[in-house]
């Protein structure tokens, strides 16, 4: 498995997120501006591409955010997720960051506290799906 990484969203990166967030979780607003701002990552096994998510550096928060980490169905299971993580964190720490914020569905915040992440704040809804922020110190 090989990891690339892309300043534009590629399009098996949309591909992805589109299977994961919009036909499986029923998502509406998958993409938006901080597509364009974002560093984008990709999981490949072969010349398949089976795992995305992006990060950025948010002025607002004044620390980087990874988001829109999706691993195809027939993947999970696997520890796709959690290298993609390693993966994210590496360049985030490449770049200078020390720390890392992600908003977490909560369905799925135990796998994030296993990768170091610690809750934050209250749980919060987005798109009707509830979430809640986890963040990690480099």
């Amino acid at each position: 498995m090989v990891i690339r990484e892309y300043s534009y969203l590629p399009k098996e990166a949309l591909e992805i997120r589109e299977e994961v967030f919009v036909r499986e979780q029923g998502f509406t607003d998958e993409f938006d501006e901080i597509d364009k701002i974002s560093k984008h990552l990709l999981m490949f096994e072969g010349e398949k591409a089976i795992s995305t998510c992006r990060i950025f550096f948010s002025q607002e928060k004044q620390t980087y955010m990874l988001g829109r980490l999706a691993v195809l169905k027939q993947w999970r299971g696997k520890g796709i997720g959690t290298k993609m993580i390693e993966a994210a964190e590496d360049i985030i720490r490449r770049d200078g960051g020390r720390s890392v914020l992600l908003s977490s569905q909560e369905q799925v915040v135990e796998f994030y506290k296993k990768q170091g992440y610690i809750r934050e704040g209250e749980i919060f809804s987005d798109q009707g799906c509830p979430h809640i922020w986890v963040k990690k110190e480099l």
